[in-house]
C-alpha cells in the first residue's frame, strides 16, 4: 500500500531533461605503471630502498584513479630494487575500524594480494611514537613501524572539511591513515577545523622519528584520470606537497552554475540529483567541494543548492553511507544498505556526528525526486533549475532541466548533446542512461 506521504508528492510533475557534456582542460599521464617507473627513476630519494629491506607501502580507502595498477607498479619497483614490499591498509577508522574490514575495503577497490603481488598486512594495533606539546598521543601502525622503511602512497587533493597547506594527501596518509583508528581519533580530537593543524604536527613528528623513506603522490585531472605521479623525499615532504595541492585544487571540475571565469562567484541551483554516493567518490560520500555542503561553517560556500537528493549507495562503499546526511532526501536503497557499524565508527573517530544522520527517506527514485522538486521553492516548480550527476567525482556528463538550458547553451566548454526527454523510471529507478565516461 502506498504511504500517505508518498501520495502527497506523486502528482508532482518532473521536468524534462537533456544530456549535456562539459569539457575541461586536462593533462593525462598515460600508462600508470610507466608513470610510476619514470617518477621513481627521476627521484634520487628512491635510492633509500636497499636490497633485503622490508618496505611498508600505504594503501588508503579512496577510489584513486588506476589504484590497483599504481600500487602494483610501486610494489614491482620496490622489488626490482631488491627489497621485500608489503602493503598496509592506511585508512584511519574506515572499514568499520577493524583489520578485516580494511582488507575487505581494499578488495572492493580492486586491491588484493593476488592483484598487487605482495602481502597485505592489516591490523588496528599501533605504537605510540611520541606525544605532542598538548599531550596528544601520536600513533603509528605497528606493521609499518616495524618495517625497515615506509613508502607513503596517496592521491593529493583538497580535503572535504578544512583548508590548510596540506589537506588530503601524503601528510594526511602519514598522520591519520597510518595512525589507524586511535591516531585518527586523536587528530580529530579538537574538532574538524583544527584537523589541518594536527595533520601537520603529527606528520612532522613521524617524519622525524619513523622510517619514512619517501612519498608517492598522484594528481588527477577533472575527468578523475591520472594526470601525473610525483615522488617526494621525506626531507621537506610537507613543503613539497603544498604546491601540488594547489595544482590538484585547480584541476577539480565544478557544476555549471555561476560565472565560469569567477570560480568563487556565488551561484544557486533549485535541485541537484546525485545518482550514487560512496567512499570511492569522496571520504564524505559526496564531495562538498562540489556540492558546497560542508561540515564546517568556516568553509567558504559559493554555491547554494536548495534541495539535494541522493538515489543510491555504491556497492564498493561496503555499506559506509557517510554523505547521506548531506542530502535532503534519500531513497530506501540507501537506508537499507546503510551500515551503522561502518558509519558510526567513522563518525566517532572524525567527531563529525552529522555524518551519521539520515534525511527523509522515500521508497524510490521517482518519489524522492518528486519530493525535492515539490519543496525546492522555485517560483514555478514545474520549471525547476535542476541538474543530475552520476556522482561528485565524474562531472563530464550531466543532465540539465529545460529551465537551465538557456543559460547553459552558450557556456564555454559546455554542449547540449541530447534532446529533451522525460525522466524515465523502471521499478522506481531513474534509468536515463549515461554515456561512457571520457
Amino acid at each position: 500500500m502506498t504511504p500517505n506521504y508518498v501520495k502527497l508528492v506523486q502528482d508532482t510533475v518532473l521536468p524534462r531533461i537533456a544530456l549535456c557534456r562539459q569539457t575541461f582542460a586536462a593533462t593525462r599521464a598515460g600508462d600508470p605503471a610507466a608513470a610510476v617507473r619514470d617518477a621513481m627513476a627521476r627521484a634520487a630519494c628512491t635510492d633509500k630502498v636497499k636490497p633485503g629491506m622490508s618496505i611498508a607501502i600505504t594503501a588508503g580507502s579512496r577510489g584513486i584513479a588506476d589504484f590497483p595498477e599504481l600500487l602494483t607498479a610501486i610494489v614491482a619497483e620496490v622489488r626490482a630494487r631488491g627489497a621485500d614490499p608489503f602493503v598496509v591498509p592506511s585508512m584511519g577508522s574506515h572499514g568499520g575500524a577493524t583489520a578485516e574490514g580494511q582488507t575487505a575495503l581494499l578488495a572492493k577497490l580492486g586491491v588484493t594480494e593476488e592483484v598487487i603481488g605482495c602481502p597485505i598486512r592489516s591490523s588496528m594495533d599501533t605504537d605510540e611514537i611520541g606525544v605532542l606539546d598538548n599531550g596528544m598521543s601520536v600513533r603509528m601502525d605497528r606493521y609499518a613501524n616495524a618495517a625497515d622503511g615506509i613508502i607513503l602512497f596517496n592521491r593529493i587533493k583538497p580535503h572535504t572539511s578544512f583548508r590548510a597547506p596540506n589537506e588530503s594527501g601524503l601528510a594526511k596518509m602519514l598522520s591519520i591513515g597510518l595512525g589507524k583508528q586511535s591516531g585518527a581519533e586523536n587528530c580529530h580530537a579538537r574538532g574538524i577545523d583544527n584537523v589541518g593543524i594536527f595533520v601537520a604536527k603529527m606528520a612532522r613528528m613521524k617524519l622525524e622519528r619513523c622510517k619514512v623513506l619517501f612519498g608517492i603522490g598522484t594528481i588527477e585531472n577533472a575527468y578523475d584520470e591520472l594526470a601525473r605521479v610525483e615522488v617526494l623525499d621525506s626531507d621537506g615532504l610537507l613543503e613539497a606537497e603544498a604546491p601540488l595541492l594547489q595544482e590538484a585544487m585547480a584541476n577539480m571540475p565544478r557544476l555549471p552554475v555561476g560565472p565560469l571565469d569567477q570560480p568563487t562567484a556565488s551561484g544557486t541551483l533549485d535541485v541537484l540529483v546525485v545518482d550514487e554516493i560512496g567512499k570511492e567518490f569522496s571520504g564524505t560520500g559526496m564531495d562538498p567541494n562540489i556540492t558546497h555542503r560542508f561540515s564546517s561553517p568556516k568553509m567558504q560556500v559559493h554555491l547554494h543548492i536548495e534541495r539535494l537528493v541522493a538515489l543510491g549507495l555504491s556497492p564498493r562503499s561496503n555499506g559506509n553511507g557517510n554523505g547521506a546526511a548531506r542530502a535532503d532526501v534519500i531513497t530506501a536503497q540507501i537506508e537499507e544498505n546503510f551500515d551503522r557499524e561502518a558509519v558510526y565508527a567513522n563518525c566517532l573517530t572524525s567527531q563529525v556526528l552529522m555524518q551519521a544522520k539520515l534525511p527523509m527517506v522515500m521508497p524510490c527514485a521517482r518519489s524522492a525526486i518528486q519530493t525535492v522538486v515539490k519543496t525546492c521553492g522555485a517560483e514555478d516548480i514545474t520549471k525547476p533549475r535542476l541538474l543530475r550527476i552520476p556522482n561528485t567525482l565524474k562531472l563530464e556528463y550531466l543532465y540539465a532541466s529545460e529551465a537551465m538550458l538557456p543559460e547553459l547553451r552558450d557556456r564555454p566548454g559546455f554542449e547540449i548533446i541530447g534532446d529533451l526527454e522525460e525522466m524515465q523510471f523502471e521499478d522506481g529507478r531513474l534509468v536515463n542512461p549515461w554515456p561512457d565516461a571520457h
